[in-house]
């Protein structure tokens, strides 16, 4: 009985595992909202029963592979912190931080969600998922009373979110490493002045 639910699971393994690559091998030349379940089935090579057996619809099939991108995320966003007690922002080490080698391991499928019409679900879900555990894993003893939390987190999810969309745009010109080093460094910078240069008119 257990080796054939093994088997079962398989099966379900490998008909979602299909019809979610089908669905961004279609969007990588379409827009999501243009593609149809008849299209994804076959493509995907399986029947319209088998993609209803797992999915109520193509809306579900994307939910499920935004999801599984942001738990991944998620889980390289924690690297640096989650067996620490005490996390030491400013002794952050680059090679610590994961999220950058989470991307380019999926960089096909970043690749295909930021150049199709579901980017901005795409952003708004990872907003959302890095505003939560940033405000519910993170405390700051020494915060300032008078900074609102809630803005400094907003402020700071959508620097980092700009700086890695601008990387999966730019077509990954920068080693997962060089950026993982930069974004080090830029947390690290606190510039106290800046000489103006005016153009005369």
């Amino acid at each position: 009985m257990v080796e054939k639910n093994k088997k079962v699971d398989r099966r379900i393994v490998r008909s979602k595992t299909a019809l979610r690559g089908a669905l961004l091998s279609l969007m990588t030349h379409k827009p999501f909202t243009a593609i149809s379940i008849t299209e994804i089935v076959e493509l995907a090579n399986y029947n319209r029963g088998t993609f209803y057996s797992n999915y109520e619809s193509k809306e579900a099939l994307l939910d499920d592979i935004i999801s599984d991108l942001i738990q991944q995320l998620l889980q390289s966003f924690r690297a640096p912190y989650e067996k620490v007690k005490v996390f030491h922002i400013d002794e952050l080490h680059a090679n610590s931080v994961m999220i950058f080698e989470h991307i380019f391991e999926q960089s096909a499928v970043y690749t295909v969600l930021t150049q199709s019409d579901v980017l901005p679900k795409l952003k708004e879900q990872m907003f959302g998922a890095l505003k939560q555990i940033l405000q519910e894993e993170l405390i700051y003893p020494d915060k300032r009373e008078d900074l609102d939390q809630e803005l400094l987190a907003i402020y700071s999810i959508h620097a980092l979110l700009g700086f890695v969309f601008h990387w999966v745009e730019s077509g990954f010109t920068h080693t997962p490493g060089y950026m993982q080093e930069q974004l080090v460094k830029i947390l690290n910078w606190r510039p106290t002045t800046a000489r103006t240069v005016l153009k005369n008119i």
